[in-house]
């Protein structure tokens, strides 16, 4: 059964907006006063027909779904809500934040349901949640950990509720519940796991607040689900709280946990991203939220400061971030070491969902050149192309001797902590979500992705189809069908990569000037490119069998970085459209240290069908020991495919 839903449906990581907008859900009991003024175009809307991406949504929903859940079963992550609610004995078994991997799954399983219907799918889930209702206590409270009678006490839970939210999750887990509860409402119409979400919500309304109990939970995520539950039920106790949870970090007489929680001082007050990478971006991500629901500007003003330190001074070229493995996090100004960099594939998806958030406070491309930067490149390396195994750090160098992603050399079928692979389950379906916005007059282009979208213009249904082989070639072909004849702007993203600035900031510059710069033709005749905040504006009236047809073109470029950044002095990054490169010691006779990449040397691209899921390489000729050596380099996301061995991004220029 299919629910009415609004222009964001369930787009993951951004909730439906269920009363804003037109297109009630049954469930709102009241229409919602403001939100981000940009809208997603749902990714329900899009059908993606694409040779890059159709692929590997497909095999999303038919392996890495079913993976998850099989290592979920296999580890007692599942069978812990079973021991909880009384339908097994037994011990906790496990971490104190497994609960959140399970939710996470059913997350991302609700998404491809939206997509893909599945009878045995939907019938697993009921299954499991029904489990994960028995668990819930009568007052509401669900944390796996602590009601389980287990003969060893859990580690890090506290001696009583809430009394350890520093460490214990209690927060963090029900955050990712409500998520997954709202994504299968809207999936199935089922109210079962909603229903969980609503009563342990109360319960965390009446626990905490300006006048109850004040604080704040230490790892953040609660923030983004208690607003996908407002968007949901009207319910404005939800907004209340959290708001009150992102007000009171850095606040009160309460122990502050730090800046490896965000806790060392008022959110509004931050300056630069801190701490824990991942826990960053989830706060950053749930203030944008705030921003947009509550027009308060000291939330706009810190999420700016936060955002333009990070890009300046802490962003990996592969759009990775958290240089430091220790508190898997940032680390100071310019600090982005090859080898050791963490780079955590959940902080990648993080700072996915803050950019995308970025962009719908303020229209502006450069947010989206960040989030395309990590989905193609520093979020890709995370899941190998049988969707089965997975990274959980993302380096950019390795020797065979490394020990770098939890004692493994390749990628792992599942780790110990497992929040990187159940992330990667529920973020590739929200690919489709991030391709088109719109507003009430204007339509966005913001990823070139092959497929239809279906959108409300004005009253009338508009249908882009577009067509291209981004990200190998650099050619895209937007065709319009209207109802009628429509006035709007339509908004192509010019990426900037293709003009010259592959970051924007002056982190990463290209060595030389690019040559060719991008043309767009409407209906055939040439249209002069001026971007407004990074996008080409054509605005008339459309038509039926109108085309847009944006060349951008592709040449090699080496990348240079800023000279505070020690680790690349005298070295160069290759980079073709948005798509990062690495050299892998299986396609070289040489040790990779040994090679030298001269400014001279000449290097094309070749695309490969039948290598690496098909890839375009670049092929030519470079230096070890003084002799010409033959050079081949692949992209970035898909390396370690073919056996554990050497890799290096960053390559010596002299």
């Amino acid at each position: 059964m299919k629910t009415d839903r609004d222009f964001w449906g369930n787009l993951p990581y951004l909730a439906a907006v269920l009363a804003v907008w037109g297109l009630v859900c049954r469930c709102v009991a009241a229409p919602l006063p403001r939100d981000y003024a940009i809208r997603p175009v749902l990714f329900t809307s899009v059908k993606v027909a694409d040779d890059f991406w159709s692929p590997r949504l497909e095999t999303n929903r038919v392996a890495t779904v079913a993976a998850c859940f099989k290592r979920c079963e296999e580890t007692g992550r599942i069978d812990n809500f079973a021991k909880a609610g009384g339908l097994v004995s037994g011990d906790f078994k496990g971490i104190r934040y497994d609960d959140s991997d399970v939710f996470k799954v059913i997350e991302g399983a609700a998404y491809t349901l939206e997509v893909t219907p599945d009878e045995k799918l939907e019938k697993y889930l009921d299954d499991l949640i029904a489990k994960i209702a028995a668990a819930q206590e009568p007052d509401g409270y669900l944390y796996t950990a602590r009601t389980v009678k287990s003969s060893k006490p859990v580690r890090d839970i506290g001696s009583e509720r809430w009394s350890f939210l520093k460490e214990s999750h209690e927060l963090y887990n029900v955050g990712h519940m409500y998520e997954a509860a709202v994504a299968y409402f809207l999936a199935t119409g089922k109210r079962s796991l909603l229903e969980v979400a609503i009563k342990n919500a109360n319960l965390i309304a009446s626990t905490f607040g300006p006048d109850k109990r004040r604080d704040v939970p230490g790892h953040e995520e609660i923030e983004i689900g208690l607003v996908k539950l407002y968007r949901v039920t009207g319910d404005e106790r939800y907004l209340k709280l959290a708001k009150f949870f992102i007000d009171e970090r850095g606040r009160g007489n309460r122990p502050k946990y730090g800046e490896y929680a965000q806790d060392h001082k008022p959110v509004v007050e931050q300056r630069e991203p801190a701490g824990h990478a991942v826990r960053a971006c989830y706060l950053y991500s749930g203030i944008a939220d705030m921003a947009a629901l509550t027009g308060e500007q000291s939330y706009v003003a810190a999420l700016n400061r936060i955002w333009q330190d990070l890009v300046s001074s802490r962003l990996y070229l592969t759009g990775g971030i958290g240089a430091e493995a220790g508190h898997e996090g940032f680390g100071p100004p310019y600090h982005l070491p090859n080898r050791t960099a963490y780079n955590e594939t959940c902080a990648a998806v993080g700072l996915a969902l803050w950019n995308h958030r970025m962009f719908l406070l303020h229209g502006d491309s450069k947010y989206i050149d960040v989030l395309e930067r990590v989905i193609y490149n520093g979020f890709l390396s995370g899941v190998g192309l049988e969707g089965d195994k997975f990274f959980y750090p993302n380096p950019l160098a390795c020797d065979v001797k490394q020990k770098f992603n939890h004692g493994s050399l390749t990628r792992s079928p599942w780790f110990g902590t497992a929040c990187c692979p159940v992330n990667i389950v529920r973020f590739l379906p929200s690919i489709a979500g991030y391709i088109y916005a719109n507003t009430d007059d204007a339509v966005y282009v913001n990823l070139f992705v092959g497929g239809v979208a279906t959108m409300a213009m004005r009253g009338e249904t508009l249908k882009l189809t577009q067509s291209t082989r981004y990200p190998w070639d650099g050619r895209v072909k937007i065709g319009v069908d209207t109802e009628s004849p429509a006035e709007f702007s339509l908004h192509v993203r010019i990426p900037g990569w293709s003009l010259g600035r592959p970051v924007p900031s002056e982190l990463y510059n290209y060595e030389k000037p690019l040559g060719d710069r991008p043309t767009l033709r409407v209906n055939g005749r040439t249209v002069e490119i001026k971007p407004e905040n990074g996008y080409a504006r054509v605005k008339r009236t459309w038509k039926k069998g109108d085309t847009v047809e944006l060349d951008l073109p592709m040449p090699v470029q080496r990348v240079v970085a800023h000279e505070n950044v020690k680790e690349n002095t005298g070295r160069i990054a290759l980079e073709r459209g948005p798509i990062v490169y690495c050299v892998e010691a299986v396609d070289h006779a040489s040790k990779l240290s040994e090679i030298t990449l001269p400014e001279t040397a000449k290097l094309k691209p070749d695309f490969r069908k039948k290598l690496l899921g098909g890839v375009t390489i670049l092929t030519g000729k470079a230096s070890a020991a003084g002799k010409p050596v033959e050079f081949t380099a692949i992209p970035y996301y898909a390396w370690n495919h073919r056996g554990p061995g050497e890799m290096e991004v960053w390559l010596r220029a002299k």
